[in-house]
C-alpha cells in the first residue's frame, strides 16, 4: 500500500512490540495474498483465492480505498445524531467527536463540566447537550500547544487530559474518551493547516544533522507511561523522534523551548542513570533515555534556548 519498498521491509528488532504492530497496520496498512487449495486424497476440492488490504481508515482513504463508504457512512451519521450535534459553519466539518469534558477554573468554581469534544477542521470545541451549550472553546489558529498531562482523580487514580495552549498564554485541560487520539488529531490537524499564525514546520531533513542515534522515549499512555525505542535526530532547530514503525515522529520538541536538561539517576531501558529530562518553556518535561547519555546531554544542553538557566529537579 505505500510507493516505498524499504518501509515493506520486514524486521526482527526484538525491540518492536504488538502496540509497534498495530501501529504498522494502522499507519501503513499491508496487503494479503492468499491463494489456498483444499484437497482430499490428493483431490482438490475446494479453491480460496483472497485479496485483501488491512490499515486503518485514515490510510484506506488516502490510497482512495473504501471512500464512497466513508463519505456515506459520515453522512448518515451527522442525519441521526440531528440537533444533538455541533452547529457548523460554512465549509466547516468534523474530524472526531467523543465524550469529555472542559475543566471550569474561572471565579470561585473549579470542576469538570462533562459533554461531548468535537474537533473540526476549524476549531476545538466542548458541548453540552442537555441544556444545550457550547462550554468552551478555541480556534484552531489560536492554538500554540497541546500536550497530556496526568491528573490525579478524587478515586485516587491517575487519568490523561489534554492540556491546550493558546495565543494569549491561557491553558485549559480538557478530558477525553480517548485523549492520545484526540491529541494525534488536533497535532495533525494543526499542522495541515497553512496560516500566517501557524505556519507549516521546516523538514528536518533539510538541516544538518547535530545528533543522531537510538533514543528511547517515555511516551504517556492511559495504563501510564511506556518507554519505547526509536531513531532520534536532532538540528539546531528541533530534537525529533520517531520509532522504527511510525510513519510521523511520535515527538518534536523545538531547540528554542528546550529550557534544561538533567541526567537522573533512574532505571530504564537503555540502562540506570541513563535517563535524560529534557524540560521546555510551557512546563512540560519529556523522558528519554539514550546508551551514551553524557553526550546526547551535552549535545541538548548546547542547542537549548539561550539564556535559560538549568532546571532543578
Amino acid at each position: 500500500m505505500t510507493a516505498d519498498s524499504s518501509a515493506m521491509r520486514p524486521t526482527r528488532d526484538p525491540r518492536v512490540t504488538l502496540d509497534d504492530l498495530v501501529e504498522v497496520l494502522l499507519n501503513k496498512g499491508a496487503v494479503l495474498h492468499l491463494d489456498l487449495i483444499v484437497a482430499v486424497a490428493d483431490i482438490p476440492l475446494i479453491g480460496v483465492s483472497i485479496r485483501a488490504a488491512v490499515a486503518g481508515m485514515e490510510t484506506m482513504l488516502e490510497y482512495g480505498m473504501m471512500r464512497h463508504w466513508d463519505e456515506a457512512t459520515r453522512a448518515w451519521a451527522e442525519r441521526s445524531v440531528g440537533r444533538r450535534a455541533l452547529e457548523l459553519r460554512e465549509d466547516e466539518g468534523i474530524i472526531r467527536t467523543m465524550r469529555g469534558g472542559h475543566l471550569l477554573t474561572g471565579g470561585i468554581y473549579r470542576g469538570w463540566r462533562p459533554g461531548s469534544v468535537h474537533l473540526t477542521d476549524q476549531r476545538l470545541v466542548v458541548l453540552r447537550e442537555e441544556p444545550r451549550e457550547i462550554l468552551w472553546q478555541t480556534e484552531l489558529d489560536e492554538v500554540r500547544a497541546a500536550r497530556l498531562v496526568p491528573e490525579r482523580t478524587v478515586g485516587g487514580a491517575e487519568s490523561l487530559r489534554l492540556e491546550v495552549t493558546r495565543a494569549d498564554g491561557s491553558r485549559e485541560l480538557l478530558s477525553a474518551r480517548d485523549p492520545e487520539a484526540l491529541l494525534d488529531l488536533l497535532t495533525r490537524t494543526r499542522a495541515g493547516r497553512l496560516t500566517p499564525a501557524l505556519p507549516a514546520p521546516p523538514s528536518t531533513d533539510e538541516q544538518p544533522p547535530l545528533a543522531e542515534g537510538h533514543l528511547w522515549f517515555q511516551e504517556p499512555r492511559r495504563s501510564g507511561p511506556l518507554w519505547r525505542g526509536g531513531q532520534a535526530r536532532l538540528t539546531a532547530d528541533r530534537l525529533v523522534w520517531r520509532s522504527p514503525v511510525d510513519s510521523r515522529p511520535a515527538l518534536v520538541v523545538p531547540t528554542a523551548d528546550i529550557v534544561g536538561v538533567l541526567r537522573l539517576p533512574e532505571y530504564s531501558p537503555a540502562g540506570e542513570s541513563n535517563v535524560l529530562e529534557v524540560a521546555t518553556a510551557d512546563d512540560g518535561v519529556t523522558c528519554l533515555a539514550a546508551d551514551d547519555p553524557v553526550a546526547w546531554e551535552q549535545r541538548l544542553n548546547a542547542v537549548r534556548s539561550p539564556g535559560s538557566e538549568a532546571v532543578a529537579r
